[in-house]
């Protein structure tokens, strides 16, 4: 059986595969066109992708002998999911993993706005400390604002836990309700309309997944419903988010300010938002942790292991779409 990966991994991953597979592993970069992705992909049995990899209805159709594709993310938007079922291709990603890290790094960015940590050490590194001041970088408390969770999933749930910690009301929207006894572990409680949700919140954190709903779900009709004082937190992807539109506010004093690890052309950055007030940017960090990033490539490996050696139901808590089981 051959194996490609598209890129070096951290943690334990590849070596898992190259005890058992040929396995060819790609430079940083290498395999992030289609071009490219479609020249080799027929040579190989199973396919270990990152997010920047487009895995697009061409590159299965060349995937003569594809039987996996193992994505290294909970996101799966670069695979086509549809033209996988129809080829028969099982699609496998890294859920679970990456929770806890991802809900730090999302609680992090929402500290870090609210308190204007990047405005701060900015005006110190530049020198420009010269004491305490009363009106210094003066802002917002957490404790007893209104936390907007869209979307409960397992990382909306993580960060519900956080601002519940840290005494703030927690609201959020979903698909459906969850179950009274979930809601009440969470101190959450449901909103009917993202539109109800993005009016009645201090804070808007982001948790839903990439699609053609999802995408500019907070659009510029949206941003014009929030209060002057809302930050939005976006750990989730970049285009759920209409990125000019929320950079224009932030620069017209509409928004209290946001905090982005994801952006909606990325890696490109708007460049109004380069340049917007109280706006904290990351290159999409989320879930970089050692352990976590360790823990996503064993995970990824060990969805194909199982998938090759014919036992998809023992190790593989993380299909996406799974060909139907012959009776």
């Amino acid at each position: 059986m051959r194996v490609l990966v598209t890129e070096p991994l951290p943690g334990k991953g590849i070596q898992l595969l190259s005890d058992r597979y040929q396995v060819t592993v790609g430079e940083r970069g290498e395999f992030d066109r289609v071009s490219e992705l479609k020249k080799v992909i027929g040579n190989y049995d199973a396919l270990l992708s990152c997010l920047s990899n487009p895995v697009s209805r061409e590159v299965l159709q060349e995937g003569k002998n594809l039987k996996i594709v193992s994505n290294y993310a909970v996101g799966y938007n670069n695979i086509d999911i549809k033209a996988a079922e129809e080829l028969g291709i099982l699609v496998a990603n890294t859920p679970d993993v990456l929770t806890e890290a991802t809900a730090d790094c999302a609680f992090a960015l929402l500290l870090s706005v609210a308190r204007r940590i990047r405005e701060a050490e900015d005006h110190l590194r530049a020198g420009r400390f010269t004491g305490w001041h009363p009106f210094g970088f003066l802002g917002s408390e957490l404790h007893g604002k209104k936390a907007g969770v869209l979307g409960m999933g397992r990382i909306g749930r993580a960060f519900a836990k956080r601002a519940a910690g840290f005494g703030m009301t927690v609201c959020y929207h979903n698909r459906k309700p969850l179950d009274a006894e979930t809601e009440r572990r969470y101190h959450a409680h449901f909103i009917d309309s993202v539109d109800e949700l993005v009016q009645t919140c201090d804070i808007l954190s982001l948790h839903v997944p990439l699609s053609p709903d999802t995408k500019h779900l907070i659009d510029k009709e949206r941003i014009a419903m929030m209060t002057p004082d809302t930050i939005i937190i976006n750990t989730a992807r970049g285009p759920i988010i209409e990125e000019e539109a929320l950079a224009s506010a932030l620069h017209d004093g509409r928004l209290g300010g946001a905090g982005l690890d994801v952006f909606e052309k990325e890696p490109e950055v708007h460049p109004l938002l380069l340049s917007a007030p109280n706006c904290v940017l990351l290159p999409h960090i989320g879930s970089a942790t050692h352990k976590t990033r360790g823990r996503m490539s064993a995970l990824a490996a060990s969805s194909i292991i199982s998938h090759l050696e014919g036992k998809p139901d023992h190790a593989i808590p993380a299909l996406v779409f799974q060909r139907p089981r012959k009776e």
